[in-house]
Formats: structure tokens, C-alpha cells, sequence
């Protein structure tokens, strides 16, 4: 489920004591009564770059060749149009960020294939008809609503938006046009973009945040599990597996030692 976006500048609103932790008291935030974890990675959002095709999902924003940096946007209507970028840093495309729900688009694979589909503010999708012209005024998904985002071979973190005619979004060759259209015949400048997302879907640091959340556990806890008081190199040893994965296999493992220590 996409969360509703905050934007720089907005104060984060304090959220509300679940029933059970007022009777409890729990305030930690690390389990709660069904067990589930308060998810570090559900928080964070910060917007980075996408450097590979599968990195693309969720709420992202398309950042344009243009001076002044621009993005694709759209309205109620489902009009699209060029929407300029004010949070940006000196002008780098790869530090943009919304500041307009209407800038965001929601990117979902299209089942069974590499299309990405992209739905806006509204609940309809962004699309290239025949006449090469980008609307977003559908409510379901057709061979128009279905994008393929082919990375650069130019810069790394760059990509060029291919419709299913096989043309590409493109800008006017002078930077100029206030319009974006869908029928370069090729890549070139006036066809690439940078695709900035939400951090937490990007799935190379949702994979970093799960494996230091899986990392995080004392050495009381450890120590339950063993069954016995744990030398500083098991606690590292049992840590290290945790985060890797063959966590089971250590925890058994260090209490064989313990076993044979105690009989030696």
C-alpha cells in the first residue's frame, strides 16, 4: 500500500497510541501484539535515484533534460504538461524532489511482462496515444498506460521512456518546448531522464534496512536463546549470522560448543 507523500517542509504529524500499548505501556515500537515490527524501512521518505529498471516502483518523479529543471506532471483533467522542480539542488537533477502531489506518479510492473505502468495524483494513468500525444485520463491499463523504461547507456541512473510503438518521451531539441511528446524515433539528450523514488522501495536499500533490523538483537536475547552466558566472539559470531542468514545453523552450533566445554 502506497502511503500518502510528504513533502520537504511538512511537519510530521504524531501518530496515535494503539489500545495496546496504552494498557501495556509498550512504547517501543520494536513488536507489537500480533508481531509485527514497526518497520524502519516504511518510514523512510527520502527520494533517490533509480539505477536499474527493477529498482522502479512506487511513488516517483520523472526529471527532465531541461533548463530550468522540469518534470512531467499532470492535472485533474489528466492534462500533462511540464511542472518546474523547486526542490533541487543547484540545478543537479539527481537531488529532485516533489513539491506537487501533481508531479508524483505511482509506478506498478504491468503483470507478466517489463512495462511499467504510471498512475497519477488523480487514480488514472499516463499514457502515449497515436498521435504521440501523453495524457493520463484512463482509469485502466492498455498497451498506451504501458511504459518500458530502458536504462542509458550514457550515465548510469538515467533512462529513456519507450511507449509500445516503439518511440521514446522527448522535449523540445532547444529545452524550450512546453510540451512533451512521445515520438523520438531514438535516444539521445532530449530523451533522457532521471527517475527519482521513495528510498524505502527501492529494493537495494529495503534489503540493507531488513538485514540491519534482522542484526538488531542484545546480547540478553542471544543469551535466552543459547541458554548460557556468550563470549564477545560468539555474540559477533551470532550477530554476523543473523544478518546473513544462517542464523539457525550458528545458534545450534555455539550450543554444541557450550555442551563440550562443560564436559571437557
Amino acid at each position: 500500500m502506497v502511503k500518502a507523500l510528504a513533502f520537504k517542509g511538512d511537519k510530521k504529524s504524531k501518530k496515535r497510541k494503539h489500545r495496546h500499548e496504552e494498557e501495556t505501556g509498550d512504547k517501543s515500537g520494536t513488536l507489537t501484539a500480533t508481531g509485527q515490527t514497526s518497520g524502519i524501512t516504511e518510514e523512510d521518505d527520502s527520494w533517490v535515484t533509480a539505477e536499474v529498471p527493477s529498482d522502479i516502483a512506487g511513488p516517483v518523479i520523472f526529471a527532465l533534460s531541461t533548463t530550468p529543471p522540469t518534470c512531467i506532471a499532470c492535472d485533474a483533467n489528466g492534462k500533462v504538461f511540464l511542472s518546474e522542480v523547486e526542490n533541487i539542488i543547484e540545478g543537479d537533477r539527481a537531488t529532485a524532489e516533489p513539491h506537487d502531489v501533481r508531479q508524483v506518479w505511482v509506478a506498478n510492473r504491468v503483470a507478466g511482462t517489463e512495462y511499467i505502468s504510471f498512475k497519477g495524483h488523480h487514480g488514472r494513468y499516463l499514457g502515449c496515444d497515436q498521435s504521440s500525444i501523453l495524457s493520463a485520463t484512463r482509469e485502466a491499463i492498455s498497451a498506451e498506460e504501458s511504459l518500458l523504461c530502458i536504462a542509458s547507456t550514457d550515465t548510469i541512473g538515467t533512462f529513456n521512456i519507450q511507449t509500445q510503438r516503439e518511440k521514446f518521451f522527448t522535449i523540445g531539441e532547444d529545452n524550450k518546448s512546453a510540451e512533451i511528446r512521445g515520438d523520438a524515433e531514438a535516444p539521445s539528450f532530449s530523451t533522457t531522464l532521471r527517475i527519482r523514488m521513495q528510498a524505502r522501495y527501492k529494493p537495494r536499500l529495503k534489503a540493507n534496512k531488513e538485514s540491519k533490523a534482522r542484526e538488531k538483537i542484545s546480547r540478553k536475547e542471544l543469551e535466552d536463546v543459547v541458554g548460557r552466558r556468550l563470549e564477545d566472539d560468539e555474540v559477533k559470531r551470532l550477530k554476523k549470522a543473523r544478518r546473513e542468514g544462517d542464523y539457525h545453523e550458528a545458534i545450534l552450533d555455539v550450543r554444541v560448543r557450550g555442551k563440550h566445554d562443560k564436559y571437557s
